[in-house]
Formats: structure tokens, sequence, C-alpha cells
């Protein structure tokens, strides 16, 4: 009876481990989510200031920048393209960005880089990306001690309405990036429980590897 008793034990933690599992299968990222790092690539304006005169001009410089890049990702079809493209055409991101500067009635310098850098979890108009460290493009204005503008430049989100058919188009263009339909889920579906809880868990684990 006693041995009967054991084995029933043994059954139900049995089960309840299985269950766990299974449970824990469709919160965890365990089908390469942790690529979402590695096939964006953000964008990441300095002001010189928090003037309004400045976050003024750093917008400006934006626009001017997002026109340079835009048409040169917009045949990438993976993170390393568009790092390449970006790259081909940094000097003429420099140059208007600081013609900018200057037809704006300023003489600030401008520093343009490409880099990994950390970002807090940002919203945009149909995605949420989480924190961590991703691939940037980082302009600086200045001393670069004004408030921050984000965006992502690939797949080309910064001018991206927020529209179902800008859903549809931007989902098409992280799936060709490299991204699979679940893990896109993860940066737009984020009131959904699991893949809030998803989200989450891939937040906790980037700042582990870090």
């Amino acid at each position: 009876m006693e041995g009967k008793k054991k084995g029933k034990n043994k059954l139900l933690i049995f089960s309840v481990l299985v269950l766990a599992g299974v449970l824990v299968s469709t919160l965890f990222p365990v089908h390469g989510e942790a690529e979402i790092y590695d096939t964006v690539v953000r964008l990441h304006v300095l002001a010189n200031s928090d003037s309004e005169e400045d976050q003024q001009l750093k917008l400006k410089v934006r626009d001017e920048i997002i026109g340079i890049i835009t048409p040169a990702v917009s045949e990438c079809d993976s993170q390393e393209a568009a790092i390449a493209a970006i790259g081909s055409v940094m000097n003429e991101i420099e140059q208007k960005a600081l013609q900018t500067v200057k037809d704006n009635g300023y003489d600030y310098d401008i520093s343009v880089t490409v880099g990994r850098e950390y970002y807090p979890t940002k919203d945009y108009e149909s995605c949420s990306f989480p924190e961590g460290e991703y691939v940037s493009l980082k302009v600086c204005i200045g001393d670069a001690e004004g408030q921050n503008w984000w965006c992502c430049l690939f797949p080309p989100l910064c001018l991206s309405a927020a529209s179902e058919q800008a859903k549809i188009d931007n989902e098409e263009a992280f799936i060709q990036a490299g991204l699979t339909s679940e893990q896109y889920r993860i940066i737009t579906d984020t009131d959904d429980t699991k893949y809030k809880v998803r989200f989450k868990i891939l937040e906790t684990l980037q700042g582990l590897f870090e």
C-alpha cells in the first residue's frame, strides 16, 4: 500500500514537472528571441543641450539623416548589409548634419559613429523594443548633453505610420531581416500576457549577460 502511494506521488510530481516545463516553454525565450538584438540597427541622436533651440535643431538633423539612410538600407535584407550600407554613407551623413547645423546659425561639431550601445526599453508606434545592447548609429551634436531621440533604422521604421498596413509592412520587413513571426510578436504583442512575460524575460537575460 505504501509502495503504491509513493508511486502515485512520484507520478504526480512527474506530471507537475512536465506541465511546468510546457508552461515555461511557452513563455521562455527558447526560440532565438535574443536575435532581436542582432537583427536591428538603431538611430541615436543627441542634442547639444535641452534648450528649445537645440532640441529643434536635433530634429532637423534627424530628418536629414533619415532622408539619407532610408534609401540606403531599402534593399538590405540583413543587419550586416544594413551596417555596410550605413557605413557607405557615413561621410555624407556627417557633412549633411554639419551643413544643417551651419544653415541654422550654429557652429557645433558633429560626431557620427556606429557601434554597440545600451538602450532602455523603448516604445514606438507599433513596436516596443526590450532594453539591451543594439548596433547603433550615434550622432552627437555639439556637447551632446541634451535629450536623446531614438528610432529603428533597420528595418526602416523611423517614418512608419501607426496603421494596420504599417504593422503588416513592418512584420514583413522584420521577417525579411531574419526574425520569425514568433520573435516579431515579442516586440509587437506586448499587451498579450504570454508575450509580455517573454519580453520581460528577454530583458532580464540580456541584463545578466552584460
